[in-house]
């Protein structure tokens, strides 16, 4: 018992990040907390007994609040007052429950009222309900019950998402030996949007990572030689046509049944809807950076130069985001300016490498496309090619641009 004690102890303080003396080593490392009242000698107050242990943000109202968090970002814990001009802290928390779900929200009210309390509990989804006078010490206890709240949320998520995107890496690299052309084609469109999207500053974007990975996801179920025509641009009949047409509803129906990948299907589903339609936001941003790099993909497979490629892409005025252009400019201007293309034996690839043609068995069996970037999976079934594939030369790109580590 006094081990599993000891376990529980050592977790906790994890959580909480303290150090050997029980103190946050720095002052940035300290959680946020955002304090909102309109009356200033309340926010003063609540200031007052919090900067020790926190960082403290104060905004005297509703609309004041959402600037701030639109500016500084997402804090660990929010309180608020539930009676105030113009917005209540109802509705207040509402809002921060949909633009930022994983901080932990406070209602600090002068009204103990049922339908006061039903109302933010049901539509805020408030983590305390604290009425005044609050004493400094339970307004305390209630702040860091949340920042633990706050961070045991965060670390759930880092466990989804790095969950969700090696088991989606896995099935793509599967997927890929027996459809090299779909499925190699999403590790080159995750590597360029990863790369774009960290340009503006969104690294760690995994929804837009997850997307990319799965937007070839629907051509599982089209034959093989279709796939071969779509990937080179070639033209199709009316019965393949109808076909293709149907790979996005085939998407739809294979990933809806996997829980939590719903910001990903609302990413791939939006990348057919025009950019005027959409509202602003991180499904907006995705599908935007997906589409850009999905047509300059198809250009480049299809035997256009990244300055072809490009020039066609700047010509379709407004389907595409100026700023996510320029900066793919920038992007492909680098790379193209520093290939390092060499020829190596097929049995000599490492994982990493880029093809730079196609590579066919003796028989005419596709099996990596041009751009197909070398996978660990890939180099285990290239064992079994036989020896005259894996002594044959190909060329490769040796070192394309390193691409922004994935976080979230």
């Amino acid at each position: 018992m006094a081990d599993r004690a000891d376990s529980r102890g050592e977790r906790t303080k994890a959580i909480l990040n303290f150090s050997n003396n029980g103190t946050i080593m720095n002052r940035e490392e300290l959680p946020i907390i955002l304090c909102v009242d309109d009356e200033p000698r309340v926010v003063d107050g609540l200031a007052v007994h919090l900067r020790r242990d926190y960082q403290v943000l104060a905004a005297n109202g509703g609309n004041s609040a959402l600037q701030i968090l639109k500016d500084k970002g997402a804090p660990a814990v929010i309180v608020s007052d539930m009676r105030m001009p113009g917005m209540d802290g109802a509705t207040l928390l509402k809002h921060v429950k949909q633009l930022y779900p994983e901080t932990t929200r406070i209602l600090l009210t002068g009204e103990p009222g049922r339908d006061a309390a039903i109302s933010a509990v049901n539509e805020g989804q408030i983590f305390r309900f604290l009425t005044k006078p609050c004493s400094p010490d339970q307004l305390r206890s209630a702040i860091e019950a949340g920042v633990i709240q706050h961070r045991l949320m965060i670390a759930e998520k880092v466990l989804l998402q790095e969950t969700l995107i090696g088991c989606i890496k896995a099935l793509v690299d599967i997927l890929a030996i027996t459809n090299p052309v779909a499925f190699g084609r999403s590790t080159r469109v995750r590597r360029l949007a990863i790369e774009l999207a960290a340009s503006i500053g969104k690294a760690g974007f995994w929804q837009l990572e997850a997307a990319a990975m799965l937007s070839q996801i629907g051509y599982i179920s089209l034959p093989i030689e279709l796939v071969e025509k779509l990937y080179y641009g070639k033209r199709l009949t009316p019965e393949e046509r109808v076909l293709a047409d149907g790979a996005p509803l085939v998407a739809q129906k294979l990933l809806g049944r996997i829980p939590r990948l719903e910001p990903v299907m609302e990413i791939l589903a939006a990348i057919r809807q025009s950019k005027l339609e959409m509202p602003d936001g991180l499904v907006k941003l995705g599908a935007d950076i997906l589409r850009l790099v999905l047509d300059y993909d198809a250009q480049i497979v299809q035997g256009h130069s990244a300055n072809v490629a490009l020039s066609s892409i700047r010509a379709q005025t407004g389907r595409f985001d100026h700023k996510l252009v320029e900066n793919l400019v920038s992007l492909v201007g680098l790379a193209v300016g520093t290939p390092d293309v060499k020829e190596v034996p097929v049995g000599r690839l490492t994982s990493g490498m880029v093809f730079m043609d196609d590579l066919y068995t003796h028989v005419g069996t596709l099996l990596a496309p041009k751009g197909f970037e070398v996978t660990e999976t890939f180099l285990e079934r290239a064992r079994n090619f036989g020896p005259g594939i894996l002594q044959e030369k190909v060329r490769i790109l040796a070192h394309p641009q390193p691409q922004p580590k994935s976080s979230t």
